[in-house]
């Protein structure tokens, strides 16, 4: 099966030996995304919510560019550094996937790899067949 790699550019993704998001086949897997634009600029300031929100934009994109759609996930992690603001998390959550409904995880983590980034998320998807439009 024929492998594409996605790349959003940024530095890290070099340094470090990944892709933004992979398919092989029909499987999308998009990488640990953060709330940090193609410039290397935080969106969401201190609000789980907005960053999160950030991030689905930014996953849609990947998945969008590997031939897939947010209907075609099938499951989500997402990772905070503070389970008490997990509320914030879930409702971006649920305003993204409310009808999709893919399996989701939900951890904590000491902390992402820089203080500001309070949630990375990460999406695996599966492409369907779409019917033709006419």
């Amino acid at each position: 099966m024929e492998r594409k790699n996605i790349s959003s550019g940024t530095r890290w993704e070099a340094l470090a030996g990944y892709s933004r998001a992979v398919r092989i086949g029909n499987q999308v897997e998009v990488a640990g995304t953060t709330a940090v634009d193609d410039k290397g600029q935080l969106f969401g300031g201190a609000s789980p919510y907005l960053q999160a929100m950030y991030i689905f934009t930014r996953i849609e994109r990947a998945l969008i560019e590997a031939g897939a759609r947010l209907e075609d996930v099938i499951r989500t992690r997402m990772y905070v550094t503070d389970m008490a603001r997990w509320e914030e998390v879930a409702r971006a959550h649920g305003e993204v996937f409310g009808k999709i409904r893919p399996v989701a995880t939900l951890i904590e983590v000491s902390r992402l790899i820089s203080p500001e980034l309070l949630v990375e998320i990460e999406a695996s998807a599966v492409v369907t067949e779409r019917p033709a439009r006419v």
